[in-house]
């Protein structure tokens, strides 16, 4: 008996993506350098051509809803890194804020999610008003989520999703190193984040006892966490260690997040680790910088996980294009696994293009 999961890293349906939809919120930001969420969406048109206004739901996803269709998986899981509100302030002194109406999480029905990790350093951008109508916004869809919550127990509470008869656990988790403030930290009487300040082996027994209790025969147990920076490949000692030691404890899948880009993978005991499963979908069309690392593309993941652990692990490349996430082919796909193959051959892990030009794992 298998099941098959869908998982990506980062959603990000803020900013210049929420300007395009149907319910787009007062463009109004508080960055630096630019005022309006307009902007970006002038950038993106400016790369890559005239980008439709109120689109539907299904528009941003693209190519990822066919491969989906394609794929079949049993459980969709994503980081969603936006707040779902119209209200509120922005967080003091954070620089960057992501909201969408919550209107658009219609944008997450279309795709079929259904678990959302809210345990990112954006959740909290429109501060405990904008949390609580995210919150809110995903309880009224039908959307579980993980990782943030009303309080410590909410935040810390598990999705459960029953799939092909399996009882599928998500846990969410975010780390300090990801940018996610200190004072996010969900408390007894305080909304927030399942915050972890470091990757101690305290923290990460912490995080696999609540993971694995009262976990059934046929369970599966997925850690999704944010961690680490926005650019670059190394893979710290410790995110290694933090890792395996969840799976030696029981978890199946560690799900991580935080990279603008895809990063390693390691199979660990027979069980996947993603270091970092890049964007998905973001609004950083038309900017420059960091292009060494290729963030323009992102890939679909699809784990089949059995009773003795991994059978496959296939991924479809992607890319943003007028904001709507497109497949790539050729070029893009070779450079993506190549690039990725080699980083991964540090945890003899091997990448090979399919004859299908997808991505699957050799271990």
């Amino acid at each position: 008996m298998m099941v098959k999961l869908f998982l990506a890293g980062d959603v990000m349906i803020g900013r210049g993506i929420d300007q395009v939809l149907r319910h787009p919120v007062d463009p109004v930001i508080y960055e630096p350098y630019v005022k309006t969420a307009r902007d970006y969406v002038t950038l993106a048109e400016r790369a890559s051509g005239p980008i439709p206004r109120g689109v539907d739901d299904g528009y941003v996803w693209g190519d990822v809803i066919t491969e989906l269709d394609r794929a079949a998986p049993d459980v969709r899981i994503i980081n969603l890194e936006t707040a779902m509100t119209a209200r509120g302030e922005p967080w003091p002194a954070k620089g960057i804020s992501y909201r969408t109406d919550t209107a658009n999480v219609a944008l997450l029905n279309a795709a079929s999610i259904d678990v959302c990790s809210l345990a990112n350093n954006h959740v909290l951008d429109w501060s405990y008003q904008g949390l609580e109508d995210t919150l809110d916004a995903l309880d009224g869809a039908g959307i579980l989520r993980v990782g943030a919550g009303r309080d410590r127990t909410d935040a810390e509470a598990p999705a459960i999703v029953s799939a092909a008869g399996w009882d599928v656990r998500v846990f969410g988790v975010g780390v300090a190193s990801s940018g996610i403030p200190a004072p996010w930290k969900a408390t007894t009487d305080r909304a927030g984040v399942s915050f972890l300040a470091d990757l101690s082996p305290q923290a990460a027994d912490a995080v696999a006892r609540r993971a694995v209790e009262h976990r059934p025969p046929e369970g599966l147990v997925v850690v999704s966490i944010h961690w680490g920076s926005n650019w670059g490949h190394l893979i710290p000692g410790r995110q290694t260690r933090f890792a395996r030691r969840l799976i030696d404890a029981g978890v199946d899948i560690v799900h991580g997040h935080s990279s603008h880009h895809p990063k390693a993978i390691e199979v660990y005991r027979n069980r996947p680790i993603m270091y970092g499963c890049g964007d998905l979908i973001n609004d950083y069309e038309g900017i420059g910088g960091h292009e060494e690392y290729r963030g323009d593309l992102g890939l679909v993941y699809v784990i089949t996980m059995g009773s003795h652990g991994l059978e496959a692990l296939e991924m479809t490349p992607m890319r943003m294009h007028r904001f709507r996430a497109e497949r790539v082919t050729g070029d893009d796909v070779k450079w993506l696994a190549g690039t990725l193959d080699h980083q991964s051959r540090k945890f003899e892990t091997g990448i090979r293009v399919t004859q299908s030009e997808r991505l699957s794992i050799v271990w």
